[in-house]
């Protein structure tokens, strides 16, 4: 799994560094403060995760105070009566000396698969794993506020066995934050499918235009793709091959692309460029050199907003022993990574997830390389939902939706810009037949980009905001990852929007709209705090993750099953 290799940082502004103890709340931003290693050797916090997850939290209502020092506790926060702690650390229950962001990148399998179109191991210039990391602290203690509060601030979360209430502590690690990120490559890795090979080789997007300008190009349709590169003169085979790879690229963090396709875009100004997308249905987006500014709105990567009356008691939760939100039920609506992996996160955090799919299954199942008789890909983010099969373009299909949405708790989609109103799936439409209800929406722009905004998939996305630059190591034009960045911390992002509103709802009565999107996770990834200095990992990187899967010092994070995936990133200790 390891190697003697080191992985440093491309370089930026400093991170905005650490708290003086264990079990403290972040400064103020601003305040100068220690490097995570001190010269003692004292390991400190993962203070940059802690303070971004003190902050959601209390832009969802709770009231944040920093543990007492030494006690291990980073922070308590109260809503509503109830009262849940977090510890997080960097390693967690991984068995490895992790002491900063460097080395859980290294260790984790980050830096391997963000690595893979440069041909090496090489570290994010933003801290991500500890951008996720927060958003799993905030959303592991929102759900435990969730199962203690009702309403009117009566507690519900009972000590088994005593009948007394209890306060609940969450522990979780950057280390899992990490894991969960690369949780499909692993999954890939660990198959066992006989049939497929894990691809390889560097190079991929951007294309670059004759006068230099460097774009992304995005579109599901094979058909679309083959008339973009036909009327560039590109031969029908060329551009078959660099489909394969294009089509593939989410999945493998790889993309080889045919020399042909990048020599003829370099032949061409930008502007035709963009009229022959235009009329062969592709999407160009130019990569920004530098993070664009950032909005009013994207103070939390969620917005919620209150609808409808109220409705009617809630359930208690936390009773079953699965999580704190057993006893909430969710309806999924969702493809592809961002919305999956929030229903995915509900799940794990013990809520019934029902899945609604195409008549015949949603046709990722035979995506390879298959876990059994299913894709190891789709496993690793659909594992334990429940499916129902139902076509939204028929009036018996939306209302077989709608029936299940009538007894649910969250209601979670990705659908496209408007189709959710014209299928009556809306938040308002929604929230009146069931009162109380959290609807969350994951799209890729939210409101941006216009009313007919461009394919929102991650690249493009890392592309337009400028997230791309910030990623790319030092010498090198602007790429995005081919990490699935803004997917899975949009996708985090989601759950802990939909988790806010539901503790929300639980203590008013009243329903809740939550939006989200790959854009504001982009955004949040901007932010100065987020930009790592250039370090050194002091752990050996990981170069194969079916060799890390393996390594006993990773066993209590993962479950080894057809595949191996990673186990859900809280532990909950009352």
């Amino acid at each position: 799994m390891t190697t003697g290799v080191t992985v440093g940082a491309p370089p930026g502004p400093a991170e905005t560094a650490a708290a003086a103890t264990r079990g403290t709340v972040a400064p103020a931003p601003g305040t100068p403060t220690p490097p995570a290693r001190t010269a003692g050797g004292r390991q400190e916090p993962p203070v940059t995760a802690l303070r971004l997850a003190a902050s959601h939290l209390r832009a969802a209502g709770c009231h944040v105070e920093p543990g007492p020092p030494g006690s291990g506790t980073a922070f308590t926060a109260r809503a509503g009566g109830a009262r849940a702690s977090c510890v997080l650390s960097w390693a967690g229950p991984v068995d490895l000396p992790l002491a900063g962001e460097a080395d859980v990148q290294a260790a984790c399998g980050l830096a391997h698969v963000h690595g893979r179109r440069y041909g090496r191991p090489t570290a994010l210039g933003v801290a991500y794993a500890s951008c996720v990391a927060g958003l799993l602290a905030a959303t592991g203690t929102l759900a435990a506020l969730a199962a203690a509060a009702g309403r009117g601030g009566s507690t519900h979360l009972i000590r088994k066995g005593t009948g007394a209430r209890a306060a609940v502590t969450v522990h979780t690690s950057v280390a899992e934050a990490a894991l969960l990120s690369v949780g499909q490559y692993l999954a890939a890795a660990t198959a066992g499918d006989d049939g497929w090979t894990e691809p390889a080789g560097p190079g991929g997007p951007p294309f670059q235009a004759a006068d230099g300008s460097r774009f992304e190009l995005e579109t599901l349709d094979p058909g679309a793709w083959l008339r973009f590169w036909t009327a560039l003169g590109v031969d029908r085979a060329a551009a078959g091959h660099g489909w394969h790879a294009f089509g593939q690229r989410y999945a493998t963090a790889v993309c080889p692309l045919p020399p042909a396709l990048l020599a003829a875009t370099a032949r061409h100004a930008m502007p035709y460029l963009r009229r022959v997308a235009r009329g062969t249905g592709v999407d160009v987006t130019a990569v920004a050199v530098a993070p664009r500014p950032a909005q009013a709105a994207d103070e939390q990567p969620w917005q919620l907003r209150t609808l409808g009356e109220v409705g009617p008691a809630p359930a208690e939760l936390g009773r079953g022993g699965a999580g704190p939100l057993d006893g909430v039920s969710v309806v999924e609506v969702c493809r592809r990574v961002q919305g999956p992996l929030a229903g995915h996160l509900l799940r794990l955090l013990g809520a019934r997830v029902v899945r609604v799919e195409p008549p015949g299954g949603d046709p990722m199942r035979g995506m390879p390389p298959l876990a059994g008789d299913c894709s190891a890909r789709f496993a690793a983010l659909n594992h334990g939902k429940d499916v129902l099969e139902a076509d939204l373009g028929t009036a018996a299909g939306r209302a077989a939706v709608r029936e299940r949405v009538a007894a649910a708790d969250v209601f979670l989609h990705s659908l496209a810009p408007g189709k959710d109103l014209r299928a009556g799936l809306d938040a308002r439409s929604l929230i009146a037949l069931r009162p109380g209800l959290v609807h969350a929406a994951a799209s890729g722009w939210g409101g941006e980009r216009g009313r007919r905004p461009p394919t929102g998939t991650d690249f493009p996305v890392q592309a337009w905001s400028g997230l791309a630059a910030l990623v790319t190591p030092p010498g090198l034009p602007p790429a995005p990852s081919l990490l699935t960045l803004t997917d899975v911390l949009g996708g985090v992002a989601c759950a802990e929007g939909a988790v806010a509103g539901l503790l929300a709802a639980r203590l008013t009565g009243r329903g809740r709209a939550v939006t989200t999107s790959l854009l504001s996770a982009a955004r949040l990834l901007c932010r100065p705090e987020f930009r790592t200095a250039p370090e050194e990992a002091t752990v050996p990187a990981c170069t194969d993750l079916a060799a890390l899967a393996a390594d006993p010092r990773f066993a209590p994070v993962l479950d080894h099953g057809p595949c191996v995936r990673p186990r859900g990133p809280w532990e909950f200790a009352r």
